[in-house]
């Protein structure tokens, strides 16, 4: 993906170098959700309240949700990695809460920032792995796009 070095899209058992996912020292904390599980809404908090722990303050709504991955000092790690498999499966025909979703990742992702390390390889604080049928891939991959030119032109 060209917008972020913080997301990534591969297909069901692709791979990520792991250099660009995991800092070589501290804490990591990995959560793995399952996008055939996230159907609407609620059932996207539900998702990562369950298996990102969110706190007991979560408000179940979509500024609670990028508010608690903006700031995520109430999980204590040093890097977060967030990982979704069948993200394509996803809000399913709704593309408006997909790209909501899209959004709050790539902002959460952003606000965490990049730190390079003196091999210059960037590592975010919080990355996240979007997984999902390979044909799928180049469509997810313009979806996140859109929505990082969108943030960046506005």
């Amino acid at each position: 993906m060209h917008t972020a070095p913080w997301v990534h899209v591969v297909p069901q058992q692709g791979a990520v170098p792991v250099d660009l996912l995991l800092s070589m020292t501290g804490r990591t904390y990995v959560a793995r959700l399952d996008g055939r599980q996230m159907h609407d809404p609620d059932a996207v908090f539900h998702e990562f309240y369950d298996e990102l722990r969110l706190p007991d303050y979560f408000g179940w709504n979509w500024d609670a949700l990028s508010d608690c991955l903006r700031d995520l000092k109430w999980l204590p790690a040093d890097h977060y990695l967030l990982i979704v498999e069948a993200a394509d499966e996803m809000l399913p025909g709704d593309a408006a809460g997909r790209q909501l979703l899209f959004r709050i990742l790539l902002g959460a992702a952003q606000r965490c920032s990049s730190t390079q390390r003196s091999e210059g390889i960037g590592v975010g604080r919080l990355v996240v792995v979007l997984s999902c049928d390979a044909p799928s891939v180049p469509d997810l991959q313009e979806q996140l796009e859109s929505c990082w030119e969108d943030m960046v032109s506005s």
